[in-house]
């Protein structure tokens, strides 16, 4: 019975370990995004915190092994795991006033590296417990980091490939707490020396017990939150304020609509639909990156034939129930956008790239190679548009996407949404192998829509797009490849902007862009 505890405690430990790992890029992805910099810090705070974990369980170890101290850290573990989602936003919000990296470095480090130091303590602890003998000693350490790491890695594949999608981010937590606690019982249990602290362990149960309802966020129509979704890919919101219906990856707005009308509420949609302008009569569009389907509903109103590729299932699910994505409006193909340019043998007219978050820009989207093949399947007059948030119109990451695009575009246009220059906002970078120049008449003047507010509005963003385009400077920027590509480093100072922009917004609750 000791042995099978032994071995049980071992292994629970190590499969917790991942499940943290993993779950804490979804525990803090919706307020700093997920990005590089999340990854590297929670893959920091795990080592470091092992690190220190296995050197105190080793000296710990050494002043009188026994089967219940093992228990005493899972407890603590476990006991820490079912606050975290209680203490979560409190701290978010405390350290919100640091730098990106240093607030999500922080975050990190607060929230889980108390219970991963617990859990690093477990494998030297257990080595001295298992040892019998001198010449068992590697051996013996062998078999229980194996298994130890073992667990970790079918925990690492439970958790990403099934249980986020099917469980949730904060039950499959509290889960991770519960087994915590089971497994700090079952080796208080084995030690029959320390029966009396399975008290503590039940009183930790039962108060995860009371949390868990209170604990768990679902959707609330009555406080905004229409939809709340967890998939292998982001955390999806809808959210619904003041008539404007959001949906959120990852807590970055992608798409906003009127939820009445479903006529866009954000200032790039409509200076997307310049490109349209570049044709004499509708043709064939290529959108990577689906979002809530507003800008399908913007070309399809023209007749345009669309194909939308979207990686996220989820996404797809949300923008049919609650944007009313319709069949007819457009293919949708599940898809890395990437992946079915590769793939595919068909040519289009107008490819649109919208799959740039706040958080991070994926960078095998935003490549030389990328816009290689991107200009392999478009018409010979076909446009590439690109849909990129920055912090100015002269931003450093839109130069070098620029400077990219340029590679396999000799013709670059940028059309700025955000007014002041200075003013975090979209840029439509447009990319051709043909003069990119329309005639006077042919951009719509807002003074011929007064009479249509809705229309005056969406009328005002392609003006404002048009009338003020230029061509980047990029003498001088390095050209992005698939072996160097540092854009998630100039990323990081327009998520700072953004996110602290979206903060704001939804606290006042309403739109700051």
């Amino acid at each position: 019975m000791t042995q099978l505890a032994l071995y049980a405690v071992v292994a629970i430990a190590g499969a917790a370990v991942l499940a943290i790992e993993i779950l804490g890029t979804r525990l803090l992805g919706p307020f700093y995004g997920v990005s590089l910099f999340l990854w590297s810090a929670l893959i920091t705070v795990t080592l470091a915190a092992l690190a220190a974990g296995y050197a105190l369980g080793g000296r710990w170890a050494d002043r009188g092994p026994r089967l219940s101290r093992l228990g005493v850290l899972l407890a603590l573990a476990g006991g820490w795991i079912l606050l975290v989602p209680w203490i979560r936003h409190p701290l978010l919000g405390a350290l919100e006033t640091l730098g990106l990296r240093a607030a999500v470095l922080a975050a990190a480090l607060l929230l889980f590296a108390p219970p991963l130091v617990c859990l690093g303590m477990v494998s030297p602890y257990a080595v001295r417990l298992k040892v019998a003998r001198l010449d068992a000693v590697g051996r013996t350490a062998g078999d229980l980091y194996a298994l130890s790491t073992l667990a970790s890695v079918l925990s690492a594949l439970g958790t990403g490939f099934y249980l986020i999608p099917l469980v949730g981010v904060t039950r499959l937590l509290l889960l991770v707490g519960f087994l915590l606690l089971g497994g700090a019982a079952l080796a208080l249990v084995a030690d029959r020396r320390a029966r009396t602290g399975m008290g503590a362990v039940v009183a930790l149960g039962v108060l995860g017990g009371f949390s868990w309802r209170s604990a768990v966020e679902g959707a609330a129509p009555e406080s905004g939150l229409r939809a709340l979704l967890d998939t292998p890919y982001a955390e999806i919101r809808v959210l619904e304020q003041n008539d404007i219906r959001y949906l959120l990856l990852d807590g970055g707005v992608h798409t906003a609509m009127e939820a009445n009308t479903w006529l866009p509420a954000q200032r790039y949609v409509p200076a997307l639909g310049l490109a349209k302008l570049f044709f004499a009569r509708p043709g064939r569009l290529l959108l990577v990156g689906l979002g809530g389907g507003a800008v399908v509903k913007d070309y399809a109103a023209d007749a345009w034939r669309i194909d939308a590729v979207e990686i996220d299932p989820g996404v797809i699910a949300m923008a049919r129930k609650h944007f009313d994505l319709r069949t007819a409006q457009c293919n949708v193909i599940c898809q890395d956008g990437r992946r079915f340019l590769r793939e595919s043998d068909a040519s289009y007219d107008l490819i649109v790239l919208d799959a740039f978050g706040s958080s991070s820009i994926p960078f095998h989207l935003v490549t030389q190679e990328m816009f290689a093949l991107v200009a392999a399947r478009l018409a010979p007059e076909g446009i590439l548009a690109v849909n990129v948030e920055t912090r100015r119109w002269d931003d450093p990451l839109l130069a070098a996407i620029a400077a990219t695009m340029a590679t396999s575009f000799p013709e670059i246009t940028a059309l700025p949404t955000a007014e002041p220059p200075n003013t975090l906002g979209n840029v439509i970078l447009l990319g051709a192998r043909r003069p990119l120049e329309l005639p006077d008449e042919a951009v719509p003047h807002p003074k011929d829509y007064l009479d249509d507010p809705a229309l005056h509005w969406q009328v005002l963003q392609k003006n404002h797009a048009w009338e003020n385009r230029y061509r980047p400077e990029t003498a001088g920027v390095p050209i992005l490849t698939d072996e160097r590509n540092p854009i998630e480093l100039w990323a990081e100072s327009v998520n700072r902007v953004a996110r602290r922009s979206l903060h704001e917004f939804f606290r006042q609750g309403g739109p700051s862009w």
